[in-house]
């Protein structure tokens, strides 16, 4: 009788044979169903026009891909079959991943540059410009590379009385990009009177330059505030670095002498200067010279008095007449006032009074000024000009004054 297997004894056995034959290989295919988790862990499907294997991409894997994944791109993919017991299901654990066709620092490089133009570093609105006389220079390059060596001889030629400041790095290499980024952020934090940064190195392969295009040096350039040229290889060579600094420069020696104007070129244009304010001086001066002579044969810079002659007469005539409008309104104010007066002594009551006529007040001191408010037997006061009468009534005689 033919064996007969547990689900679980098959499909040990199937893990045991996948795992131990499919070990360390390439499969090529398309990425489709990407996805990640908090884990950092990556799955997806790599497939082809006829099946599809799914893949695992562990965080814990040391070989991260340089650029990014992402569904659609068709990729090479290396690493050992595995068998999900729990599902039957077999997949790909993932160990290394390039993309087919274009090398992976290419992708890596302009996903990089995509980034970081997007976010702005790029743009020539934020670009410092140079101080018209540079006197103190930060090197960010190797102590021992041409690049300094250029450097130190183009200045030397041209000015050699500018301060140097050298922060020596590794320019290539694993440890490059790190040293060049906190070399420029030191030399922002400890050294920010410098004029200026040259951040670079000379030629080499496209490995050798690529430290210059790792995002944390591209980061540093673009923080800086501190002008920065980048100075890296020859003038066909181009970095990120070249972007994201204020000024990119073909090649080191040609970096000095943007920052370095020559010393005689300077002397000269000082000359130059010297010249022209001379002329403009003169030829200020001849014209206030000129104006200064028709001045002195004026009549008026002659006998000044004459000048203000007929301002002084105007003068008089303004000052009559306005004390003649004061004095007219004075007087006409004057007769008002008298008018007035007049008006108040003729109506003051006690005046009244003097001609004969009385005030009545009643028993409660109201005035009384009809006979209709008073009753017999009842006392009235009458207010003559000299004093006072006590009367009582004793008769009321209506009289029609119509």
């Amino acid at each position: 009788m033919a064996r007969v297997y547990s689900v679980s004894q098959l499909t040990e056995e199937i893990k045991n044979t996948l795992e131990t034959k499919f070990v360390g290989i390439w499969v090529e295919g398309e990425i489709s169903d990407f996805k990640t988790y908090p884990s950092g862990h990556a799955y997806f499907v790599l497939k082809d026009d006829q099946a599809q294997l799914r893949a695992v991409y562990f965080q814990y894997v040391l070989r991260r891909p340089k650029f990014e994944l992402a569904t659609g791109q068709k990729v090479l993919v290396f690493g050992d079959i595995t068998l999900f017991s729990r599902r039957g299901e077999y997949q790909i654990s993932v160990s290394k991943i390039e993309p087919k066709g274009l090398g992976a620092r290419q992708l890596a490089l302009e996903q990089l540059k995509k980034k970081l133009a997007a976010e702005g570093l790029f743009d020539a609105a934020r670009k410092k410009s140079l101080p018209v006389l540079v006197q103190r220079i930060g090197v960010v390059t190797s102590p021992s590379g041409a690049a300094i060596r250029d450097i130190l001889t183009v200045i030397r030629r041209r000015f050699a009385n500018v301060e140097i400041y050298l922060y020596p790095v590794q320019v290539q290499g694993e440890l490059a990009a790190p040293q060049i980024a906190e070399a420029i952020a030191d030399l922002n934090r400890y050294f920010s009177y410098l004029d200026v940064l040259l951040v670079g190195r000379g030629g080499g392969s496209v490995e050798d330059l690529w430290a210059f295009n790792e995002e944390i040096v591209v980061r540093a350039i673009a923080a800086s505030r501190i002008p920065v040229i980048s100075c890296v290889g020859h003038e066909i060579d181009w970095t990120l670095s070249d972007l994201a600094a204020d000024i990119r420069a073909p090649t080191p020696s040609a970096g000095a002498e943007m920052v370095v104007r020559c010393k005689s070129d300077i002397k000269e244009k000082l000359a130059d200067w010297r010249h022209r304010l001379i002329r403009a001086l003169s030829t200020g001066l001849d014209r206030y010279r000129q104006r200064l002579a028709f001045c002195q044969q004026n009549r008026y810079w002659q006998k000044p008095e004459s000048f203000f002659a007929n301002y002084w007469e105007r003068l008089d005539e303004i000052y009559r007449g306005i004390n003649e409008q004061i004095t007219d309104c004075l007087k006409g104010l004057r007769e008002k006032l008298q008018h007035t007066r007049e008006k108040i002594i003729l109506l003051n009551p006690t005046n009244i009074l003097k001609r004969g006529y009385a005030i009545c007040f009643g028993p409660a001191g109201e005035v009384v000024s009809s006979v209709k408010n008073v009753r017999v037997a009842e006392t009235l006061r009458i207010n003559l000009s000299d004093g006072l009468l006590e009367c009582r009534t004793e008769k009321i005689l209506p009289v029609d004054r119509e």
